[in-house]
């Protein structure tokens, strides 16, 4: 038997009679506060279930109905997929009707049903009058054609035609992304006593399992998975779609509330910046840029300034693109709903759709076509402009898969696609647009260019000195410069390909003095600063020859102020070899007499000969490497 779990949520006025009627479905009382009992109303969110026999749960969240509770409905409505429209047959449609139906369709749930409720309290008459006039209500949303059924709790009247109802309605419901990442917005903590603490929610993405690690944000707490219950049942796996119980261990319950998500590690960011399209009820008031709202999304609130793009005010029935600016992090996704109320008298006004929770974008003229992309566009087109949104230092695949809704196969086969067209590079785990890349290009050739102009004779930048002029973390940017045909690396050394280090007609001029200088010196070569003087060169020019010389192979660089011709190196080489064949070792002393020099010259050359294992330094004597 195939299992199926469908979330249905109740809406209505306060005392219109929902948690009696789910009651009468379930046997379960949703009203599980004392005070509730005591008050006879609801206060805080209620669960119950319905089963069927084909495999089918239904989850119930019932929600309060007061004007001042609508924060508490709102926190348990966004991970229902269908909606029981409450309204009581004496009293017929009241304020928290209207506003918990508009609620519901700024949700864009798409199905549900009306259940006039205490149908025995008024006359047959009376009952087909309201009817008529919840029809009227419901024209033009979500429940324009749903079925308006008159039931009784007290007297059960039509409960089982509603139930038959509700079953043949989340039958057709789009099942919740079960290969999604699992999210679960905390509606409920408490303690069990021998378990610890708990939380519940809807699962409304993914799957969890018992012993795995989780997240909990924004409090960035870890986790694992103690224990599992879905609908009273322990079980071994919870899937998206189903209300859960998760036994989680090592937290404490204070540290918890409602509003942080369970998550899987690594993949979720907390933002307190979103971009997103609004769109304002009918009889909203205006809505002003800059303004403070409240914020809700899934089961948390915080407060937000709005800010809109391309105007200065919203009017009611209008939408635009716009970043909430939050003063409490959450958790969100790209395609995930919201709702917004007014900062005071604080009631519903409006809401839509999240399309980028993460955003970098400051200016709205920069951002427009992303926005309509993300709003409307395919999910490659999607995945492409966010990976070009983070311009050059790219964002990590596992990013992706936590920033927008959408099952992780098919987010895999859209980046796997765009990598295939060149749209998308990846470096290790690394996405990054090829408009970003040729950028990059760009910038590295005309840097280079710019160098290699003001320095003709150096071999080219450190690699180190370039990155910090682009500002990329290390591996990254060897990654990208490894990429780039255009470039060549040496070692620790950057240059342009089409680039040779040469000399200056006056520069060879240089060269000819220099190596005929340093000739005629032999084994006691002038040193930098001396050369410097006599060749009236400053001290870059003539470090710049040096270092060309020394790569092209006229000189060898025995420090970083000694230079001799190759020439005189390679007759120093002959004259070791000529030692060594009648002796077995070589003192200081002796090496000074072969080179016939001083101590000064002869002390840096040996050092040079044992650092390039020429020669073997034992004690006082050396030793030839070399044969």
């Amino acid at each position: 038997m195939r299992m199926r779990y469908v979330i249905l949520g109740t809406a209505g006025h306060i005392d219109h009679g929902k948690s009696s009627i789910v009651k009468a479905l379930t046997g379960i009382d949703p009203d599980r506060l004392k005070e509730e009992k005591e008050r006879g109303i609801t206060i805080d969110l209620g669960f119950a279930d319905l089963t069927y026999p084909d495999g089918l749960t239904v989850g119930i969240v019932d929600v309060p109905g007061h004007e001042r509770l609508v924060k508490n409905m709102l926190a348990g409505a966004g991970g229902i997929d269908l909606v029981l429209l409450v309204i009581a047959a004496d009293e017929g449609i009241m304020p928290q009707s209207r506003e918990h139906l508009h609620i519901c369709n700024l949700l864009k749930i798409k199905s549900g049903l009306i259940a006039v409720t205490k149908a025995d309290l008024v006359e047959k008459d009376w009952l087909e009058l309201i009817e008529d006039e919840v029809r009227n209500f419901v024209k033009g949303t979500f429940l324009d054609d749903a079925s308006i059924l008159p039931v009784s709790s007290k007297t059960l009247f039509n409960l089982d035609v509603l139930k038959e109802k509700i079953r043949e309605i989340a039958l057709q419901v789009e099942p919740k992304p079960t290969r999604g990442l699992f999210r679960l917005p905390i509606d409920r903590v408490f303690t069990l006593k021998g378990f610890g603490t708990v939380v519940t929610g809807t699962a409304v993405s993914g799957s969890i399992s018992i012993d795995q690690d989780v997240d909990i944000l924004p409090s960035a707490i870890k986790s694992k998975v103690r224990g599992l219950h879905s609908h009273g049942k322990s079980i071994q796996t919870a899937y998206a779609g189903q209300r859960v119980a998760i036994n989680l261990q090592g937290v404490d319950k204070e540290a918890l509330q409602r509003g942080d998500t369970v998550v899987i590690p690594g993949q979720l960011t907390p933002t307190r910046k979103i971009d997103a399209k609004v769109e304002l009820l009918s009889d909203a008031p205006t809505l002003k840029s800059k303004s403070l709202v409240h914020f809700h999304l899934g089961t948390s609130e915080t407060i937000a300034r709005v800010i809109l793009f391309g105007q200065n005010e919203l009017k009611a029935h209008e939408s635009c693109y716009c970043q909430f600016r939050l003063h409490e992090p959450v958790i969100a996704m790209s395609g995930d709903r919201y709702i917004i109320r007014r900062f005071s008298p604080v009631d519903t006004i409006g809401g839509g759709e999240v399309l980028d929770p993460l955003s970098f974008r400051r200016h709205y003229k920069e951002g427009l076509e992303d926005l309509q992309t993300f709003e409307t566009g395919t999910l490659s087109d999607k995945i492409a402009v966010k990976v070009k949104r983070s311009g050059i230092h790219g964002i990590n695949i596992s990013l992706i898969e936590g920033w927008i809704k959408a099952e992780i196969p098919s987010i895999r086969d859209a980046m796997k696609e765009l990598r295939e067209k060149g749209i998308l590079i990846q470096f290790e785990d690394i996405l990054i647009h090829k408009s970003a890349l040729d950028s990059f290009r760009e910038t590295i050739k005309k840097i280079m260019d710019d160098f290699h102009k003001k320095n003709p004779l150096k071999p080219g930048m450190l690699k180190e000195e370039l990155r910090a002029r682009i500002a990329i973390e290390p591996r990254l940017f060897g990654n990208l410069v490894h990429s780039l045909k255009e470039i060549v690396i040496d070692k620790e050394l950057v240059r342009l390909a089409s680039f040779t280090a040469s000399l200056s007609q006056g520069d060879e001029t240089v060269k000819t003095s220099l190596l005929g200088l340093l000739e005629k010196s032999g084994f006691q070569p002038p040193l930098k600063e001396e050369l410097s003087q006599t060749l009236k060169l400053d001290m870059k020019r003539l470090s710049d020859i040096l270092n060309l010389l020394a790569k092209e192979g006229s000189l060898v660089r025995i420090s970083d102020t000694m230079y001799i011709p190759s020439s005189v190196f390679q007759q120093m080489i002959g004259n070791l070899q000529n030692f060594f064949r009648n002796k077995p070792e070589m003192t200081v002393a002796e090496f000074r007499d072969i080179l016939n020099t001083s101590r000064k010259y002869a002390l840096p050359l040996l050092e040079y000969l044992d650092s390039h294992k020429i020669t073997l330094r034992v004690g006082d004597i050396r030793k030839l490497l070399l044969k």
